[in-house]
């Protein structure tokens, strides 16, 4: 474990790993253990703060994951809340009262935020102390936190390496050991995909678990969940349950706290190459395939699944987000005053101007996105869960998803890529990305991916909940 006065980069060959882990206040804990050690006295909420301040410092030259830093952190008003005392970090597409929203993106000036957004206030009700804002892609478009002319944020495990995207910049510090817990949102993987190339627990709830934001509910498919990631099950099932303290969904089942793995024994369907066809890479197939084995040995019954998609998912999906670029270019200046759409980045202007030639065909894409429910509701009879791939293959070097790349070229590589999550938001299903006990040859995490059906988040974190006892994730600060 490196101390205060020790660097915080390991160089291994050409590999580097930065972490923050120390023997402060933050120690090893996840959330829920440093929330622990707050209520019993052992260490106080501003020394958290302090702590959690400190390791940022030390990490972020490396990192590059936040945005802005709040002058004096915000200690929770919130003091039996979950997570009463525990430092994290706001997503940077979600209004937090006092500082600017700026969407990652260089086409405006961003003004602060008169009110906390909906999500914010279901978060702070967890007690939460949050430090900051985190970093994200232009408009959280790109699995990988990347800008043109500006640095890009670096995985903690591999600093060539992507941290994902679109929170990118919350699974950076989390999996550092910045902070134990991150906000982070999805909108067609934007939280399972960061949590996989870092190496940790992210879980998309089902659409209308946590508060929804305004901007999704006036869409005609609401593709965003908010939610966290974190470094072990239980946090992101505490999160759950604190969150539904605030505010419960009633047309959704409760989830409440899930403590553990459960007895039931599962009907499990595998799926290793996506339904858009894309196959998953040697290392990928690898981790999803001891996965399976390891949930048969653990009494579960694994069997093949197709989920069957309509051909044109993957191109509707991809008008679908070309339009969400198109209206940002449209009402910009509601963001900013200074809006310019030119200004946007290369995936955000390819993204629009692809729909403007497409966007006679909007009706049929939103029935067919709207119908795909149905395919989803079809491959899952007789199972509880699908597993699968988060990503169709390991982590890329930072440059291969950078948004300068030409349109073409960079659009055929994120399809390579992001192949399984998308499903899930247009479905509006649960859907949770955690650690393979496997690695690269270098050492980058892979994560496997479970899914739902709607509401049934609790199984999610069950059968996470007994993968991680049966053999604990791997930790950045061993490794």
């Amino acid at each position: 474990m490196t101390t205060s006065e020790e660097q915080s980069e390991e160089r291994d060959g050409s590999r580097t790993r930065v972490h923050a882990f120390r023997d402060d206040a933050l120690g090893d804990h996840d959330a829920v253990g440093l929330a622990r050690a707050i209520r019993r006295g052992e260490v106080g909420a501003a020394e958290a703060a302090r702590d959690a301040g400190a390791r940022v410092r030390a990490v972020e030259p490396r990192l590059n994951a936040v945005q802005v830093r709040l002058d004096l952190p915000a200690l929770g008003s919130a003091p039996d809340g979950a997570f009463a005392g525990v430092p994290t970090f706001v997503k940077d597409n979600t209004d937090y009262r006092g500082l600017p929203t700026g969407h990652g993106s260089a086409a405006f000036t961003p003004r602060a935020a008169r009110r906390h957004a909906p999500f914010v206030r279901q978060f702070l009700s967890t007690g939460v102390t949050v430090l900051g804002k985190t970093r994200l892609p232009e408009f959280g478009f790109s699995p990988s936190t990347e800008f043109e002319g500006a640095e890009p944020v670096r995985n903690p495990w591999h600093t060539d390496h992507s941290a994902g995207g679109s929170s990118g910049g919350s699974a950076a510090l989390v999996a550092a050991g910045a902070v134990p817990i991150a906000h982070a949102n999805d909108g067609g993987g934007s939280i399972r995909i960061p949590a996989a190339a870092c190496g940790l627990v992210g879980l998309k709830p089902s659409r209308g678990r946590v508060v929804a934001n305004a901007q999704g509910r006036r869409l005609p498919v609401d593709l965003v969940a908010d939610g966290v990631v974190s470094r072990s099950v239980r946090d992101s099932a505490a999160f759950l349950a604190a969150a539904e303290r605030h505010w419960r969904n009633p047309k959704l089942p409760p989830v409440g706290l899930v403590e553990g793995p459960s007895d039931r024994r599962l009907r499990i369907g595998l799926l290793v190459d996506s339904p858009n066809g894309v196959r998953a890479d040697a290392d990928t197939r690898a981790a999803v395939t001891e996965t399976a084995e390891r949930l048969e040995r653990l009494g579960h019954t694994v069997e093949p699944v197709e989920l069957p998609l309509d051909p044109r998912f993957t191109d509707d999906f991809l008008t679908y987000w070309g339009m969400l670029s198109f209206l940002l270019g449209v009402s910009g200046r509601t963001l900013g005053a200074d809006f310019d759409r030119s200004r946007m980045d290369g995936l955000s202007r390819g993204l629009r101007e692809t729909y403007v030639r497409k966007w006679k065909r909007t009706p049929g894409v939103v029935r067919r996105l709207r119908r795909t429910r149905e395919a989803y509701a079809a491959g899952f009879r007789g199972l509880d869960v699908i597993l699968s791939p988060v990503l169709a293959h390991t982590t890329p070097p930072i440059g291969h998803l950078d948004p300068a790349v030409p349109y073409t070229t960079l659009i055929e590589r994120i399809l390579a890529y992001v192949a399984f999550t998308p499903v899930d938001n247009v479905v509006g299903t649960p859907s949770m990305s955690v650690p393979a006990a496997s690695a690269t040859a270098d050492g980058l995490p892979i994560g496997v991916m479970f899914s739902g059906r709607p509401g049934a988040e609790r199984t999610l974190l069950e059968l996470a909940f007994e993968l991680e006892a049966d053999r604990p994730f791997r930790r950045l600060q061993d490794s």
